[in-house]
């Protein structure tokens, strides 16, 4: 299991587009891909996974990647979060 803090940056928090964009990244990997949040997990390949989670700027998370490529999966959702923070795409 790869376990990751990451703290949401984005200024409207994972709203629809950063939210759907999250899930097609983790579609990709075969993976488990878990977000926790204030003692819960949503599941991150899950659209209304993700949006239940209600994630807000400056939220902190904790993304867990468990399976084969769970290295990969952590390390491209990272980035993903990431480059949101250094660009401010929406």
């Amino acid at each position: 299991m790869v376990e990751k803090r990451l703290k949401i940056m984005e200024q409207d928090g994972l709203h629809l587009r950063p939210a759907k964009e999250l899930c097609r990244i983790a579609g990709e990997y075969e993976s488990n891909i878990m977000i926790r949040y204030c003692s819960r997990e949503f599941n991150a390949k899950s659209l209304l996974g993700v949006l239940s989670a209600c994630l807000q700027e400056g939220d902190e998370i904790t993304l867990a990647c468990t399976g084969t490529d769970e290295e990969a999966a952590s390390k491209a959702l990272a980035a993903f979060l990431e480059k949101k923070t250094a660009d401010g795409d929406k």
